[in-house]
């Protein structure tokens, strides 16, 4: 039943990831162009970056015009409503929490289906969930949400584990993926809404070097 649901959650990702990009290129002030161009590096940045290390040659982009056609549409919606999102930030967390959740299990997905071990398919999934928030940040030179402190990275590979781990016992997918789905996307809302973070790195005084 699930499977024929998956195309519609990729679809729904590239949607989500997109609206996060468009927000930004709103907060940047950018024209019409420039959503389209930003909200489709961020929905499909990372799932290029995926095909083309599993050697998925042309990009799903490149076969199905779909992808390019939602975010389009999902850039020029938030083109003409996003002034009217009051805290437009907060909003590009969320919406880029759910793309996160989406695509870290999804991109795990396609991976073991294209015979990645599941150390690597776990990679990949985190690749597919975050690469496109990362082109997106650089792109509009911003700091990029994985090297801040807060829980990220981390959310999108929880949930391509539980994933990989439920697959590789046997379970179905319509348990593994939603499972996998919930998993990183509860994570990452928990550190939205309790400001949760990993413990950054603190300086500590070096060590004087003996005197001779």
């Amino acid at each position: 039943m699930l499977a024929a649901w998956l195309p519609w959650l990729d679809l729904a990702g590239i949607a989500v990831f997109a609206a996060s990009g468009a927000l930004v290129a709103s907060r940047q002030q950018m024209d019409a162009v420039g959503f389209v161009l930003i909200a489709g590096l961020t929905g499909f940045g990372g799932g290029t970056l995926r095909d083309l290390l599993l050697g998925r040659t042309p990009v799903f982009w490149l076969i199905d015009p779909q992808p390019v056609l939602v975010a389009a549409a999902v850039a020029m919606l938030v083109f003409f409503t996003a002034h009217r999102i009051e805290n437009r930030y907060r909003a590009l967390l969320w919406a880029d929490a759910a793309g996160l959740a989406l695509f870290a299990v999804l991109g795990a997905e396609i991976a073991l289906a294209a015979g990645a071990t599941p150390w690597a398919a776990v990679l990949l999934g985190v690749m597919s969930a975050t690469m496109g928030g990362i082109l997106r940040d650089v792109v509009c030179n911003e700091l990029p949400l994985i090297l801040r402190r807060e829980i990220y990275a981390t959310a999108a590979a929880a949930g391509a584990g539980v994933f990989v781990l439920m697959a590789s016992q046997g379970l179905p997918r319509d348990w593994s993926i939603p499972a996998g789905v919930a998993v990183a996307f509860l994570i990452r809302a928990a550190a939205l809404a309790f400001g949760w973070s990993l413990p950054p790195y603190r300086a500590r005084p070096g060590r004087n070097p003996p005197v001779a």
